[in-house]
């Protein structure tokens, strides 16, 4: 299979198929679909053999519209896959630039919801109006609950200009009556999709002109009304034709039971193919997709060329899959046919087959096929052989309901290593089925103990205790992960790179909101297994696995979180200093943004906005766009922070957010900087609305640092416009969730405003008789916050009151930097290559300089600088 630019899209599935030779054009349905194309969904349900696939290739083809194709088979139970190949199909047709964000959203999964994810993808969506159709084929492949949600949830917020087709063998898994009544649903049939007797007419005229004998009106009435219109039925009689073989046993035989047609195909058409067409039938069937190299790979034949061109001549229920009629499957009701007698009447040649399409899957990388073709030859020990060498590429991917798919079909029986085992049990705690994973561990540790004192029994014990830590994370049972790791902690020496260099990140500004920082969570106890683990593993050389500087990163956000500035520095340093850092931009960019806010945090906003710029440079340098938003919407923070709204609000407007969205949790970093800019503005009304629509989002997510900052939002800006009780309840729901974790830094960078409030919060409660228990943690940990906001001496406050006052306009940032070169002694070429501009940039810039400070020489602007404390660290 042919790989879309170098991705794991496989390109076949998201071609617009070809169209057959002789194609009836069905006008009536057409039209039918045309008129439906008004509502939100089409739905076309019949069972195989009834032209659903070739009427949806028709309208994709004569629609002056657009069309996106996903071919869906059994593989795409995995919802990562599926709506992958759903963002690649629409990618494809969308816009470059567009369609490249869109396929960069597909990071978002697994770690955040479905939900989130479609959020996300639906507002790029919304960017474009011109009509797009969105057409899911043989959605009956699918039946995985938690794809059918997604579907139905697609549905109820798709943009007026999208319309979604289905086709399927059996009923949608959503309800649709409601959308029937309300015509935003229109359903076609298997009544519908009946060959009429004028359409049944025009395809024997066809098959007659192509050497067919032709049929008298009085066959041709009996013979459709015995099919029923069945198009498939139609389409075997003319076979039937061909063979010379009358129609008469078979119209007979066809009434009342017009879906048994493997008798005809093997009595009346198969067996009377030659040889060579026959062995060639059986050979292939159990392939999915048809074209010359998998063909010659599977058969006995040398050259596969030939017999595909002689099967298309004989128009034996070969479907195109590709424009080009390059690619080839069998149609599906066929395809069953053949592999039924493969099963029933050759001994072995099922199996052969296809171990035979495993090796050449596997042979050319299509790892997937591969395995998949493995597990149906029943050759389990190349199947695990293989799946132990993709593990890590899947994962990578997101797709692990695959990779648990392929585990669960492997038999108990099968004497799987316990290092597999283990890799069965990682991915059961990571698709969430904790109390199997738990009982999986258990007879995994049960064998790990029977083993004899070996290197292989310490790196197992190893491999344990990381799965026993997620499994831990997830259930919370700190408990038994402190009884297991004791005595086995110094012996640590993982040895698989499946557990600790996953690449945890590839879309969060902040480690700590992925299910590795436990979104959000922060307590002593996690404090303390963080430590332990990153202890163990360098003191066995692994200080640079992504896996330990991950952990650290979370544990560093934490400690900022905290307010314990010191330690937070000291793991910055030793994270930024670790060689795979500079390479994942998933630890780099969180990295960037926590020495940003320490600095910040620290009063040195000169210093954050450099390491911002660091993060910038190196997201252009990688082609890494996505992570440029986050960087400018921190950078927005910061700039209100230093009072610098005219920047602030530049860089906001530069972001992909507005205040008539509907906020979608993918971009939080950015809208609640826009948040906090319209309550800067006095647009409280349209903060709130944007804060009411994250705030559920982040409560689906489970994340608790995103409810304790939007909750904390919600009332500063319910107190600025007045709202003062309310405001103090909002305040004292952060509390309770920011006491459970510890949260200082969340309240304090807000500032004055929340110092205000706390202090109100405070004096309201202690005003208050027969306090809950609740009420009173809460008061308590207020009390405790205000005593963290730094007091401002009046000799400080009349200090920068002086300054304000004595600079009729603030520096900017590149003023600063100049000064602080100054006083380094730099020459304006020295500057220029220090600040990345062109020497009469420089000149320009001093000129504005000197003017601001009311000076006209180097040495004159050093020395007001130095008298306005503007140089002061």
């Amino acid at each position: 299979m042919k790989l879309l630019n170098d991705s794991p899209i496989l390109k076949m599935k998201i071609s617009l198929p070809g169209l057959k030779e002789h194609l009836i054009r069905r006008d009536r349905l057409l039209q039918d679909m045309a008129s439906g194309r008004r509502g939100q969904l089409t739905a076309i349900i019949a069972p195989a053999g009834y032209g659903k696939s070739t009427l949806l290739a028709q309208w994709a083809h004569e629609a002056a519209e657009r069309c996106a194709w996903v071919s869906l088979d059994e593989r795409d139970n995995d919802p990562v896959r599926f709506w992958r190949y759903v963002a690649a199909s629409l990618a494809s047709i969308l816009p470059k630039q567009q369609g490249t964000r869109l396929m960069n959203l597909t990071q978002l999964l697994p770690s955040a919801s479905i939900e989130t994810f479609l959020d996300t993808m639906i507002s790029e969506l919304c960017e474009d109006s011109e009509p797009l159709n969105l057409i899911l084929e043989d959605l009956h492949s699918i039946h995985f609950t938690a794809i059918h949600e997604g579907i139905s949830y697609l549905i109820d917020y798709l943009p007026e200009h999208i319309h979604l087709f289905i086709s399927s063998r059996t009923e949608l898994p959503f309800p649709t009556i409601k959308g029937v009544v309300n015509h935003e649903v229109h359903l076609i049939g298997m009544k519908q999709l009946e060959f009429t007797y004028e359409e049944a007419e025009r395809f024997f005229r066809h098959t007659s002109n192509g050497g067919h004998p032709s049929l008298t009106s009085m066959q041709l009435d009996t013979l459709w009304n015995q099919t029923e219109g069945w198009i498939t039925g139609l389409q075997l009689a003319v076979l039937t034709m061909g063979n010379g073989s009358g129609l008469e046993a078979f119209m007979d035989d066809m009434k009342g039971n017009p879906l048994l047609v493997s008798k005809y195909l093997f009595q009346e058409v198969v067996s009377k193919l030659s040889p060579g067409v026959f062995s060639f039938l059986l050979q292939t069937a159990v392939l999915s997709e048809l074209h010359p190299q998998v063909c010659d790979a599977v058969t006995d034949f040398s050259d596969s060329r030939p017999m595909l061109e002689e099967l298309k001549k004989l128009n034996l229920f070969l479907v195109p899959l590709d424009e080009h009629h390059t690619f080839f499957r069998y149609h599906h009701l066929f395809s069953q046919f053949l592999i039924d007698l493969l099963q029933r009447e050759f001994d072995g040649e099922y199996t052969k087959r296809h171990r035979l399409a495993g090796e050449y899957y596997a042979s050319i990388g299509s790892m997937d096929d591969a395995i998949d073709h493995m597990l149906a030859a029943q050759d389990f020990e190349h199947a695990v052989n293989l799946l132990e060498l993709h593990i890590q590429s899947v994962l990578e991917l997101g797709e692990i309901a695959t990779l648990l798919k392929w585990f669960d079909r492997i038999p108990s029986s099968f004497p799987l290593t316990p290092e597999m085992s283990l890799v069965h049990a990682f991915i059961l705690v990571l698709t969430g089925d904790l109390e199997r994973a738990e009982r999986k561990l258990s007879l995994i540790e049960e064998a790990c103990a029977s083993l004899g004192s070996s290197d292989r029994r310490e790196q197992l014990k190893s491999s344990i205790l990381f799965v026993r830590s997620n499994l831990v994370f997830l259930n919370g049972d700190f408990g038994k992960w402190f009884a297991f790791s004791e005595g086995i902690l110094d012996n640590l020496m993982p040895d698989n790179p499946i557990y600790y260099q996953f690449d945890y990140n590839r879309r969060e500004p902040y480690v700590r909101r992925t299910s590795l920082g436990m979104k959000g969570a922060l307590s002593a106890d996690t404090e303390r297994i963080a430590h332990l683990f990153t202890g163990v593993m360098e003191s066995h050389g692994w200080e640079h696995s992504l896996m330990n500087l991950y952990v650290k990163q979370s544990l560093c956000e934490g400690y900022y979180e905290w307010n314990r500035l010191a330690e937070c520095r000291q793991l910055l340093v030793q994270i930024r200093n670790a060689p795979p850092t500079k390479e994942t931009m998933g630890l780099f960019v969180p990295l960037h943004i926590t020495e940003a806010k320490l600095f910040a945090a620290e009063g040195k906003f000169h210093l954050a906005h450099f390491a911002l710029d660091e993060a910038c440079s190196a997201a252009h340098s990688r082609k890494s766009s996505l992570w440029l938003a986050p960087l400018k919407a921190v950078r927005s923070l910061i700039y209100i922070r230093e009072g610098r709204i005219a920047e602030a609000r530049k860089e906001i407007a530069e972001l992909p957010v507005s205040l008539k969205d509907k906020p979608a949790y993918s971009r939080e970093t950015e809208y609640l900087s826009l948040v906090r800019m319209l309550g800067r503005q006095g647009k409280e009304t349209e903060a709130l609305r944007l804060l009411e629509l994250l705030k559920p989002q982040a409560e689906r997510e489970q994340q608790r640092s995103s409810i304790i900052e939007i909750t904390s939002l919600q009332a500063l800006l319910e107190h600025q416009r007045g709202q003062r009780q309310q405001s103090l309840h909002l305040l004292g729901e952060a509390l309770r969730v920011g006491a459970q974790n510890g949260y200082v830094r969340t309240f304090l960078d807000e500032g004055e405003e929340m110092f205000q409030l706390l202090r109100l919060y405070t004096r309201s409660l202690e005003q208050e008789d027969g306090l809950s228990p609740e009420d009173l943690q809460s008061l308590d940990y207020a009390c405790t916050l205000v005593k963290h906001f730094p007091a401002c001496s009046e000799a400080n406050n009349a200090s920068a009151e002086t300054s304000s006052q004595a600079l009729p306009e603030p520096l900017n940032r590149n003023e600063m930097n100049l000064l602080r070169l100054i006083r380094q002694g730099a020459a304006n070429k020295q500057m220029a290559a220090a600040l990345g501009l062109s020497e009469g940039t420089i000149r320009v810039y001093l000129s504005r300089l000197y003017g601001k400070l009311g000076v006209t020489t180097r040495t004159q602007a050093l020395v007001k600088a130095q008298s306005l404390n503007l140089l002061e660290d």
